[in-house]
């Protein structure tokens, strides 16, 4: 289809004469209810071809044409109309789809103990640019906040990119509606402190564009993995994983995050795994969140948390460079053991068909698979049936991705309304 076609039927102002447009334009009238469908298959990998497309949304090959042709417009994806034809392959090749290299973003930010970091966002998950910052946390949520959206909107700047609107992730739970977040344990923050409006405040104030949002932020890596990493293809998955301090959970069932009747669901990492343990910021003792975060096993190792560089990044280095040592195995192995204990509990209650790990989680997995597997399996009625898939997750920097999945959902529910104003 030529380009001022595609514009035509964007606009919804194609040529009403019979041939080819008037016949477009009546195939994507029928059609442009599956545009979000549509965009959300190409963007989670799952329709690489225009034969897959259509076969996904059943409906006709022409439809599906049509519809990839206005997404093609919007400037979300690209379609390949001359693909080489597979070795042994017979018959005309289809149409291979992806997401457009040089599309729109959405800015993803995430604050954790030790600073922050911003990032360019496309569809596919695919980071286009990040910037990170290190600074003081202080009681003052708007201080940190101003900062990650100056760096997201000095990338913007510098990439020229439209933004859809923005994500935030925070390491607390942040409750629905009011977007508040009610446990920032490892920050200075206040309980309760309003994140969600703050962030959007700043993101107006920055003069960026779109709706912004905000969420935990281990839900918003199960989300990414969900849909672009180790979760991929999963109906209940469970995530567990450590960010710079403390630990955190989420489950996607039926392919959506499971938030709970406000947004709370999922505190795994209040569960007692140690009774004589660590007293917790909950008031309880031996919970999952101080017996298996970076502080925990450097603690556990007898080693002397250094400023340099993150907690998280100090324990994953002496996991990786240094578990012939004795005391560092000796370290992981009690981390692994109460890791296992949880994830076991978990696996009792929930009956997930997947588990992905991350954070430190994802260290120790790799360190000693078979222990935490078998830990898990001895504890867990289910383990002991067949086992669950213990993973570790394969995004870098999932949380961001999972925090640009929640500016860009608006578009992939409408992607015409979205960017265009037109429903």
């Amino acid at each position: 289809m030529a380009d001022h076609d595609r514009l035509a039927l964007m606009s919804g102002k194609a040529d009403p004469r019979p041939g080819d447009g008037s016949t477009s334009r009546t195939r994507l009238d029928r059609g442009r209810g599956a545009l979000g469908p549509a965009l959300e298959l190409v963007h989670t990998g799952r329709a690489p071809t225009r034969a897959v497309l259509t076969a996904e949304l059943g409906v006709t090959r022409a439809t599906a044409g049509a519809v990839a042709a206005e997404l093609e417009a919007l400037g979300l994806i690209r379609v390949d109309a001359r693909p080489g034809a597979a070795a042994g392959s017979q018959g005309r090749p289809s149409h291979r789809l992806a997401v457009a290299e040089d599309g729109p973003v959405a800015l993803a930010a995430q604050v954790h103990a030790d600073g922050f970091r911003a990032a360019l966002v496309g569809l596919g998950g695919r980071i286009v640019a990040t910037a990170p910052g290190c600074e003081t946390v202080d009681a003052d949520p708007a201080k940190v906040l101003a900062s990650v959206v100056t760096a997201g909107a000095e990338l913007l700047s510098e990439t020229g990119r439209r933004c859809v609107g923005a994500g935030l992730a925070v390491p607390s739970a942040v409750a629905e509606p009011e977007g508040l977040a009610l446990n920032p344990l490892h920050l200075a923050w206040p309980a309760g402190a309003p994140v969600r409006d703050i962030f959007a405040e700043q993101v107006r104030a920055a003069g960026i564009e779109g709706p912004a949002f905000a969420a935990n932020d281990v839900n918003l890596a199960a989300l990414a993995e969900h849909r672009h990493g180790a979760g991929r293809g999963s109906r209940d998955l469970l995530c567990v994983a450590t960010g710079h301090r403390g630990v955190g959970g989420a489950l996607v069932l039926d392919g959506r995050l499971h938030r709970g009747s406000s947004g709370l669901a999922l505190e795994v990492g209040h569960l007692t795994v140690h009774p004589e343990g660590r007293p917790c910021h909950c008031g309880s003792r031996g919970c999952l969140d101080v017996e298996t975060d970076p502080l925990a096993f450097l603690t556990e190792a007898g080693r002397e948390p250094g400023p340099e560089v993150s907690l998280l990044q100090q324990s994953i280095d002496l996991i990786r460079h240094h578990y012939d040592d004795p005391g560092v195995r000796t370290a992981a192995e009690a981390l692994i053991d109460r890791l296992g204990l949880g994830l076991a509990g978990l696996v009792n209650i929930l009956n997930p068909d997947r588990i992905i790990l991350g954070g430190l989680h994802r260290t120790l997995l790799d360190a000693d698979p078979a222990r935490l597997r078998a830990v898990v399996a001895d504890r867990s009625l289910w383990g002991q049936s067949g086992g669950v898939p213990i993973l570790a997750c394969t995004l870098d920097h999932n949380s961001l991705v999972g925090a640009a999945e929640l500016a860009w959902q608006p578009v992939l529910d409408d992607p015409l309304g979205a960017l265009t104003g037109r429903t």
